[in-house]
């Protein structure tokens, strides 16, 4: 018997472009009474990065190929098993690890191995992908010039400039969303002016905390309640569509409720999961986030309760027992992208480790 371990010492998150490294080591777990005869042959190993691809037969009409497929790296298997290790450039244009409602991303990376005279079998270990895009120029370049270097020392370079690449991709996603730049936004119903709105960016980072301000007190109509949800848009390309004019379809991610009747300011503070996955676009899907907001305001004027000075006596205000109410919603578009995926790792379900006996 043969034992095979891969482990990802780095991490089951990376974001596309980067280096995946693995280790897989192939042992023979043999007793004090084995003796040599005991020992076994292994006949081959290789290990390839796959991206499947799932759809709903609901929702999403594709070619005749099928509802699954399976999306391969373009290189051949670069495992070499004498020296225990496996590497691969994660594909910079596949799309990222996503579970939604009409359209899967599944992420692994297989690892097929045969003892001699005996079946072959298959170890996978399943990690997430980041992908940025809408950047201002790619993360990670592919046409980047590598000046000559000590041929006795190209596997330290290549590490060296991965790790140049990853840390210029983090820091352009850094800067990116640390930019703040308050936005005023007028909330108004067909009665006038509800409340003034005022958020300091538009654009997060995976872990990231969404945090708006109202003003009330510059409103001229009463807004009893308000509540913000984040919620992620799945659209599904026209032509890929099951039935014409599909609807998008919405999940919610954290939502904020709060009553405001007679307050002059509120906020709220959404933080944006480290688990879902950032905005992104490919030929068959499109997901979007977006700030979608709901306010309960009154129809007529409400006086607030009023307080005598020097009042010895206390007293209680009750709210009104009936009152008439408008609803009215709005959406802010806002973008979320990837962030560090070692900190992205901390909360993923996957452990980037898995064995088999072979």
């Amino acid at each position: 018997m043969i034992e095979v371990v891969a482990s990802m010492a780095r991490g089951p998150v990376f974001l596309a472009g980067e280096l995946l490294e693995c280790l897989i080591t192939f042992t023979n777990p043999m007793s004090h009474l084995s003796t040599s005869a005991s020992s076994e042959m292994l006949a081959w190993a290789s290990a390839q990065i796959h991206c499947q691809f799932h759809a709903s037969e609901n929702r999403v009409a594709l070619p005749s190929q099928g509802n699954k497929q399976d999306v391969q790296a373009d290189s051949d298997t670069v495992l070499i098993p004498s020296r225990d290790s496996y590497s691969e450039v994660v594909p910079v244009d596949g799309p990222p690890s996503f579970r939604g409602q009409a359209v899967k991303y599944v992420y692994k990376l297989t690892i097929g191995c045969q003892r001699v005279n005996s079946p072959i079998k298959l170890l996978r270990v399943p990690f997430r992908v980041l992908v940025l895009q809408g950047m201002p120029e790619p993360p990670f370049p592919q046409d980047e010039e590598v000046s000559p270097s000590n041929p006795f020392l190209e596997e330290e370079e290549a590490s060296r400039h991965d790790a140049r690449a990853l840390e210029r991709a983090l820091d352009m996603l850094m800067v990116t969303t640390s930019r703040r730049c308050p936005h005023m936004f007028n909330i108004t119903n067909t009665r006038g002016k509800v409340a003034k709105f005022c958020i300091f960016k538009t654009v997060y980072r995976l872990g990231e905390d969404i945090v708006g301000t109202f003003n009330f007190s510059e409103g001229d109509i009463p807004c009893l309640q308000y509540s913000v949800s984040l919620q992620s848009e799945e659209e599904i390309q026209q032509q890929y569509q099951r039935r014409p004019g599909q609807a998008i379809s919405l999940t919610g991610h954290g939502r904020h409720l709060e009553s405001c009747l007679h307050t002059a300011s509120s906020h709220f503070s959404l933080p944006v999961p480290l688990n879902v996955t950032p905005g992104f676009s490919t030929d068959i899907v499109t997901l979007r986030w977006r700030l979608h907001f709901e306010f309960v305001t009154a129809r007529e004027p409400m006086e607030p309760p009023t307080v005598l000075q020097n009042q010895s006596e206390v007293t209680i205000w009750a709210g009104a027992e009936h009152v008439d109410v408008d609803t009215f919603s709005w959406n802010l578009p806002i973008r979320v992208l990837p962030t560090n995926p070692a900190l992205a790792s901390y909360v993923s379900q996957f452990t980037g480790t898995n064995s088999i006996n072979i």
